[in-house]
C-alpha cells in the first residue's frame, strides 16, 4: 500500500485526464493521474483517428493517447495505473483510495472519468471493436466512404448517425427493434426522405460476422423479433448506437448529477457544487464525443484548478 499526496489528483486518463494534466504540471502544481479501467479512455478503441488538429498522418487512438500521455509526463505530471474505488469530497484535503490499496490526498481533484458506450452485448461485436465496429460516425465514418454500413438503435443518435453517414456511404441499414422511432419528429422525416437509408424495422443483430486475417466486419446476422426469421446482411461496418452512460457512481453520494446521469457543472465552466472538485470530457458533457473537445474541457478544468489553488 502506498499513499500518494498531490496538489492536483486526475481521475481518469482520456483526453481530458491528460490534457488537464499537461495544464496543472506546467503551471507548476505536483499533478497525479490516476489511470482508471482504461487506460487512454475510450479512444483507444479507435482503429484510425484522423481528425485530431495537429497530426497529419492517419494514427490509432491507442498511438494518439500514448503520445497525449507522454507529453503530460514530460511536463512533470505522475502517472498511476490504478482505479479510485472510493472518495471523501467531504473534508479537505480530499481523499481517496483505490482497489490496489493505495491512498490518495489532494487539495483539488479534477473528475474526467468520461462515459462508456452501451454495447450490444455480443461476443462478436466486441472482437470486432475498433476493425469495422464502431460507436461514432463522426470518428469512423470517413473510412467506409462508397461502401454499406448499417446502424442500430432507434433514438436521435441513431437517426443523426445514419443521416451523417449518408452523406458519402452508398446505403445504410438503419437496424431497430420497433416498428417506430424514437427520435425527434424532424430527425425521423429527415431519415425517411433520404434515399440512402433504408430502415430494417423488427429486427435484432444475433452476431457480427467478419474475417480474422484481416479482422474486419463482412455483414450481420439478423432476426425478426415477430416472426424469427434470420438474414444476413452484407455490411463493412456496424455503428452502435443505443447510447453512453456517464461513468458517475462513484461520485453520487458527493456530486451532484443530471437527469442523466452526468455531472452538474457550472454554465460554461467545470466547477461542481463541491469547492475544488472540478468535471472535465464525457462525464459532464453528453452532446459530443470528440477527443479534441474533451481535451478542451480538460485544459478548462485544469485553468480553473490553477486559479482555484491559487
Amino acid at each position: 500500500m502506498a499513499e500518494y499526496k498531490a496538489d492536483v489528483l486526475i481521475i481518469g486518463s482520456g483526453p481530458a485526464g491528460y490534457t488537464a494534466g499537461i495544464y496543472t504540471a506546467r503551471a507548476g502544481l505536483k499533478t497525479l493521474i490516476v489511470s482508471g479501467t482504461q487506460k487512454g479512455g475510450q479512444l483507444i478503441l479507435s482503429s484510425e483517428v484522423d481528425n485530431y488538429p495537429g497530426f497529419v498522418e492517419t494514427m490509432t487512438g491507442f498511438d494518439l493517447m500514448e503520445k497525449i500521455h507522454r507529453q503530460a509526463e514530460l511536463r512533470g505530471a505522475e502517472m498511476v495505473e490504478d482505479v479510485i474505488s472510493e472518495v471523501d469530497f467531504f473534508d479537505h484535503p480530499f481523499t481517496c483510495s483505490s482497489t490496489g490499496g493505495n491512498s490518495y490526498q489532494s487539495k483539488a481533484i479534477i473528475v474526467a472519468t468520461g462515459s462508456s458506450v452501451n454495447w450490444l452485448g455480443l461476443p462478436s461485436e466486441q472482437k470486432f471493436v475498433g476493425h469495422g465496429v464502431s460507436s461514432c460516425a463522426t470518428c469512423d465514418g470517413f473510412f467506409y466512404q462508397g461502401k454499406e454500413v448499417a446502424v442500430v438503435g432507434g433514438g436521435n443518435t441513431a437517426a443523426e448517425e445514419a443521416l451523417y453517414l449518408s452523406a458519402f456511404t452508398d446505403k445504410v441499414y438503419l437496424i431497430h427493434r420497433r416498428h417506430s422511432l424514437r427520435a425527434d419528429t424532424v430527425l425521423q422525416q429527415r431519415v425517411m426522405q433520404n434515399r440512402k437509408i433504408v430502415m430494417v424495422w423488427n429486427n435484432v443483430i444475433e452476431e457480427v460476422l467478419g474475417t480474422t486475417e484481416p479482422l474486419s466486419v463482412t455483414g450481420l446476422k439478423i432476426r425478426n423479433v415477430k416472426t424469427d426469421m434470420v438474414k444476413t446482411l452484407s455490411v463493412s461496418g456496424l455503428f452502435v448506437a443505443i447510447g453512453h452512460h456517464p461513468n458517475t457512481e462513484l461520485f453520487r453520494r458527493y456530486l451532484n448529477l443530471t437527469t442523466g446521469g452526468y455531472i452538474a457543472t457550472a454554465p460554461d465552466g467545470c466547477t461542481t457544487n463541491i469547492k475544488g472538485v472540478f468535471a472535465a470530457g464525457d462525464v459532464c458533457h453528453p452532446e459530443y464525443h470528440q477527443a479534441v473537445i474533451a481535451a478542451g474541457s480538460g485544459a478548462k478544468a485544469a485553468l480553473e484548478t490553477i486559479k482555484y489553488l491559487r
